[in-house]
C-alpha cells in the first residue's frame, strides 16, 4: 500500500484498517507528501527508508521518495514475501483526465503494472477534510473483484469516488478518462517583503466535458472506474508517421 499525501495521511489510514480484514498489507509510502509528482523516480541520491511508528507499533516504511520509488523498493526491497497486489491512495481529490498524467497516486498504480503486478489506484474527489470510510469500503470490493478476475492480471485500474454520503452516489460506471485540456490561471500575488508569486489553479472547461468520460461521471455523482496503461504509443498515427518519414526522405 502506498500512496502520494504521505505516510501518515488520512486516507492512506482508512485503507490499511478496511483492508487488512482481508490481507497481510505493507505500507511503504512517502515520508513527506509528493502530490503532483506523476511518474519520478529518485536516481541522484540515496533513497532514505526508515520504519514508522503510530501509537508506539510499526505502520510502514516511510520513503524520502516518490510515489514510484515506493512501489519499486516495495515490491523489490521491503516486501519479505511476493506481493499480490498494490493498491495506491486514499488520495485526498479526485484523480480523473488529465491530472492522471501529473498524479503520484496514479503513477504508483501504474508502476506496480509496470512490475507485473495488478494495482488499484483510488480517490476521492475533495480537497477538504472529510471521511475515507465508504472509499475505503469501497476499495476493499475492488481489491477482491481484481485479485479474483484473472483477465486482470497485471492491470492497473484507476477509481474516482464522489464525496457525498453513500446513498446519493447515483451508480458504478467503467469509462475512459477525459482527454480535453485543463483551462488553468495563475492567481498573482505579493508576499510582505514585496516578492512576487504565483497560484496555479484550473478547470475543464463546461463546454468540453465529454459525457462518457471520468471527468463528466464524477461530476454527476457517478464512481468511476477506468483501465490505464503506460504504453503512450498513438497507434492511430504509426502509419501516418511512417509514411511522412519517406515522403520526406529522411537521412541518417
Amino acid at each position: 500500500m502506498t500512496n502520494d499525501d504521505g505516510i501518515y495521511a488520512k486516507g492512506l489510514s482508512s485503507l490499511y484498517d478496511e483492508l487488512s480484514h482481508d490481507a497481510d498489507c505493507l505500507i511503504v509510502a512517502p515520508e513527506i507528501e509528493q502530490s503532483a509528482v506523476g511518474h519520478a523516480i529518485t536516481i541522484f541520491r540515496p533513497l532514505m527508508v526508515r520504519r514508522a511508528t503510530k501509537n508506539a507499533k510499526f505502520l510502514g516504511y516511510a520513503v524520502y521518495g516518490t510515489p514510484a520509488d515506493c512501489v519499486k523498493i516495495g515490491i523489490k526491497e521491503l516486501a519479505k514475501k511476493p506481493v499480490d497486489m498494490v493498491v495506491s491512495g486514499i488520495n485526498r481529490g479526485s484523480n480523473a483526465g488529465i491530472n492522471v498524467l501529473y498524479s503520484g497516486t496514479v503513477s504508483a498504480a501504474t508502476e506496480a503494472a509496470i512490475m507485473g503486478v495488478p494495482s488499484l489506484a483510488i480517490s476521492l474527489d475533495t480537497h477538504k477534510e472529510a471521511d475515507f470510510t465508504y472509499a475505503a469500503k469501497f476499495a476493499r470490493k475492488m481489491t477482491r473483484l481484481i485479485l479474483s478476475s484473472p483477465e486482470l492480471t497485471g492491470s492497473a485500474i484507476n477509481v474516482n469516488i464522489p464525496c457525498l454520503p453513500p446513498e446519493k452516489i447515483k451508480g458504478i460506471v467503467v469509462v475512459r478518462q477525459n482527454k480535453d485540456n485543463i483551462v488553468e490561471t495563475f492567481e498573482k500575488r505579493v508576499d510582505p517583503r514585496e516578492n512576487t508569486y504565483y497560484w496555479i489553479s484550473g478547470d475543464y472547461s463546461s463546454k468540453t466535458k465529454n459525457k462518457d468520460t471520468d471527468v463528466a461521471a464524477l461530476a454527476s455523482g457517478f464512481i468511476t472506474i477506468t483501465p490505464i496503461q503506460y504504453d503512450l504509443t498513438r497507434y492511430d498515427l504509426l502509419d501516418t508517421l511512417t509514411e511522412v518519414v519517406k515522403q520526406n526522405n529522411l537521412e541518417i
